[in-house]
């Protein structure tokens, strides 16, 4: 017992006073109001450990839930590395469909629909049948509509009555867009599968008529942690009740001011309302910022310094140096610019995976693309080819399955097996000098074996293997060495050392159809995401043209919180 006190108190030794707080609050509700860069994913696991370590937790009861693959894939490393490797750590989507293929034969006597890997292909037929014209940007928008509308727990019925204030999706009408979601999901229906939104509105009606199968989920988890509490829907908060029950024992952590995905359903409500829900809460805040310079914290905390949602943060880090807010004649010339400063910071030896490029949307991308290719900087756009989908990383797999299942094994370390087996592909210990497929393989290759360095000491090459499968299957992807370029969006939960901001002209930043007093605001807190993502250095540019002769643009409102 002393000794598993020891291990316990341990776990708790290198936390801050806040977090410690937060770890040490083990049973009923616990709310932490986690702000930007203050350790809440170290906060959470540690405290889901220490509970363990304690004997308040049996870690095969407790669920811990995210929204993402990779978020999901972070803590379960992390957990596993402080001795939690027991704990189930899912995303809502992940843990609603085993619950659903698990049981549906169970009660409907054949498997489980399959689900859909996009809604584009569906709506597009239903369109064809309906004699309308969608272009791309419009399925896109229509299947994200569809998402906002099951997320929000309304039938097509209620739907109806609500279209008139939903934003326009191409050119199609009020009836129109209503008319295509019904042969959207009849469609559906025919063919026998399930949209992912689908997953947890059967899951949540199947445990809600079926008392054994509820009885069983109830049974089977009785702590539960939410990750990124600002970004749960209206339908996911529902599953999450039916899968507690009469239980309190649940731990939510987020940051009302990161509160960017409400176009998808999602609501901060049940964050901002969660002491009110339950009369017993223990909520706390996390404000020690270790991530950025005095200086970007400073600015972070003047953009929304009229929020009041959390205690502002309070910097940890060195001064550092001046956000810059920089003007450019016109959007060639800020790309060429942004290029120009990042080539010099990488010949100085910044890494290039230690630089972000971060934009409202898409669309902006495509000149800073042409400028960073000029300067002969290689870079990434977030959401491009997924790294254990290629075919050098498929085949390395496959042998190293092969290798780690052979009985007959030279006496030879993991990493020599490894390495051995990347050889095979190609793989060799120095950097080719040329760009292109060539480089690419190869650093793909360095990755894979680099991952190894992340497992704990004296892994065997079975282990290794089983890490390749789980990170395959929860997109834990390594990081490439390139310079990023993502939508803020895309980038919220990751960090770079440099950040420039490009493209924060009013019409972006905020956007366009961003035009009430609740959208703006959103707006506002993209803003604050994309500041807060910078540890040592932030650039913020726009430009006055969109070309040369293009029209003139105005600079983004939210420049002047910067002070």
């Amino acid at each position: 017992m002393l000794s598993k006190q020891f291990v316990a108190e341990d776990l708790l030794a290198n936390l801050d006073e806040e977090q410690r707080l937060a770890a040490e609050s083990l049973v009923g509700p616990t709310c932490i109001l986690a702000g930007a860069g203050t350790g809440k994913t170290r906060t959470i696991t540690h405290r889901i450990a220490y509970g363990i370590a304690k004997g308040y937790y049996a870690a095969n009861r407790v669920l811990a839930l995210t929204y993402t693959n990779r978020a999901a894939g972070e803590l379960r490393s992390r957990l596993r590395a402080l001795g939690a490797a027991g704990v189930q750590v899912k995303t809502f989507h992940a843990a609603a469909l085993s619950q659903l293929e698990f049981f549906w034969p169970q009660f409907a006597g054949v498997p489980a629909p399959q689900v859909l890997e996009s809604k584009a292909k569906l709506i597009g037929q239903a369109a064809t049948e309906l004699k309308l014209k969608l272009d791309t940007a419009a399925l896109r928008d229509m299947a994200a509509e569809i998402e906002w509308r099951k997320y929000s727990m309304l039938s097509i019925e209620k739907y109806e009555e609500v279209v008139a204030k939903r934003p326009r999706i191409g050119s199609l009408t009020a009836e129109q867009n209503v008319e295509l979601q019904k042969q959207y999901e009849q469609s559906k229906v025919q063919s026998q599968r399930l949209d992912w939104e689908d997953v947890l509105i059967l899951t949540l009606g199947m445990l809600r008529a079926e008392p054994l199968a509820l009885s069983h989920v109830q049974q089977q988890y009785r702590f539960f942690t939410v990750d990124e509490y600002q970004d749960i829907s209206p339908l996911q908060h529902a599953l999450l009740d039916t899968w507690m029950g009469d239980h309190t024992d649940l731990c939510v952590v987020g940051d009302p001011n990161q509160t960017i995905y409400s176009f998808t359903g999602a609501t901060s409500e049940f964050l901002r309302n969660f002491d009110q829900r339950y009369d017993d809460a223990t909520v706390l805040q996390l404000t020690q910022n270790y991530r950025s310079t005095q200086k970007i914290v400073a600015a972070a905390n003047r953009v929304v310094a009229q929020s009041n949602s959390i205690d502002s943060l309070t910097a940890h880090g060195e001064a550092g140096d001046e956000v810059k807010v920089l003007q450019f004649a016109n959007l060639a010339e800020e790309a060429r610019q942004v290029a120009m400063v990042i080539r010099e910071q990488l010949d100085a030896g910044v890494k290039p995976n230690e630089v972000a490029v971060l934009y409202r949307v898409n669309g902006q991308s495509e000149a800073f693309e042409a400028a960073l290719s000029e300067q002969q900087i290689e870079y990434q756009l977030r959401g491009g080819e997924r790294f254990f989908n290629r075919p050098e990383i498929m085949r390395a797999m496959t042998a190293i399955r092969a290798e780690s299942n052979s009985a007959a094994r030279e006496d030879k370390t993991t990493f020599e097996l490894i390495t051995d087996i990347c050889r095979s592909l190609g793989w060799t210990a120095r950097q080719p000098e040329s760009a292109g497929a060539e480089r690419d393989k190869w650093e793909s290759l360095t990755s894979l074996i680099a991952i190894l360095d992340e497992m704990p000491e004296g892994s065997t090459l079975s282990q290794f293997a089983a890490e390749l499968d789980e990170r395959k299957r929860s997109q834990h992807e390594p990081v490439k060495p390139a310079v990023t370029l993502s939508t803020i969006h895309a980038a919220k939960g990751l960090e770079w050392s440099q950040v420039f901001i490009v493209g924060t002209t009013e019409g972006y930043m905020p956007i366009a159809y961003a035009t009430t007093a609740a959208e703006i605001a959103e707006e506002k807190r993209l803003f604050y995401v994309a500041v807060t993502r910078a540890k040592k250095k932030l650039s913020i540019s726009w430009a006055k043209r969109d070309t040369a002769s293009g029209r003139d643009r105005e600079p983004s409102r939210f420049l002047a919180l910067l002070g």
